[in-house]
């Protein structure tokens, strides 16, 4: 494999469902320690480009994968499977079929075509059930066979734009980039009364408020919560914090805002004063 080649694979990393968001900031971490362009994918995948790593650690890309993967279970615990092309959907497919093995590397060209080609259709990256039973009534009921069918064909079936995608995907092709970013620690929001507010039903109609404007910007950042911390202007300058520590990592706003109001019946604010709560 050139030096070219390897500037160019890719790691898709996923952890085990039900992994921690602590662990998983772990891993995400640790595969920065290995590759610099770590774009997150929460809550417990990742997506990588090694752009030279390979090189800096003079091991090709299935080996420094196998050194990731020992690494992140001997130090956090977090067992992954690692799927190795030269691009990102196939990289996401590759870890969905990297098995006992826990890394699937696809070195070159013939064997990603070689490994896509026999897959159910739906198994492609991209492709929910819906458009899979849709594809499956034409007749194409493998990656291979939409590769195979024409570009103007899958066009029609699947509408311009989306047919021209998953065709190339499915012949191994795609021009998706990684942006590195770091996940943000925290969602939060913040509201201030006009005046001292005692009243219990206004504060908690402010709460709802925000937990709702929380609440969608973590599933549109497709992240998950794991507590709840509700922070209270009182009268005279000072402020109050409580956290509320979640049973299980989530995003809905009906198990967010039940957090918030407990810990609101806790402060009893009707009783202590506020002037704005965050």
């Amino acid at each position: 494999m050139s030096e070219r080649t390897r500037d160019h694979v890719i790691w898709h990393v996923r952890c085990h469902p039900g992994t921690s968001p602590d662990v998983y900031r772990h891993v995400l971490d640790l595969t920065a320690e290995f590759i610099p362009v770590v774009q997150p994918l929460p809550p417990t995948a990742l997506v990588a480009r090694l752009r030279g790593a390979s090189a800096v650690f003079s091991q090709d890309p299935w080996r420094l994968a196998q050194r990731f993967l020992l690494q992140a279970v001997a130090t956090y615990g977090a067992p992954v499977h690692v799927g190795v092309a030269d691009t990102w959907s196939t990289a996401v497919t590759a870890s969905a079929h990297a098995g006992r093995s826990e890394v699937l590397h696809l070195p070159h060209h013939r064997a990603v075509e070689a490994f896509l080609r026999p897959l159910p259709v739906g198994a492609l990256h991209g492709i929910g059930p819906a458009r899979a039973d849709s594809l499956r009534r034409f007749g194409l009921h493998t990656p291979g066979a939409l590769a195979a069918m024409p570009e103007d064909v899958v066009c029609r079936l699947l509408g311009g734009k989306k047919g021209r995608l998953l065709r190339d995907r499915a012949r191994g092709i795609d021009s998706c980039t990684i942006t590195a970013h770091r996940m943000p620690g925290a969602n939060s929001a913040h509201t201030a009364f006009r005046r001292d507010e005692t009243d219990a039903a206004s504060v908690g109609a402010a709460v709802l408020d925000l937990v709702v404007t929380v609440g969608e910007r973590i599933r549109r950042r497709d992240q998950v919560a794991r507590k709840v911390i509700l922070t209270v202007g009182l009268v005279g300058g000072a402020s109050v914090s409580r956290t509320w520590t979640l049973p299980a990592a989530f995003g809905h706003t009906e198990g967010l805002l039940s957090a918030a109001y407990r810990i609101l019946d806790g402060m009893a604010i009707q009783r202590a004063g506020s002037g704005g709560s965050s």
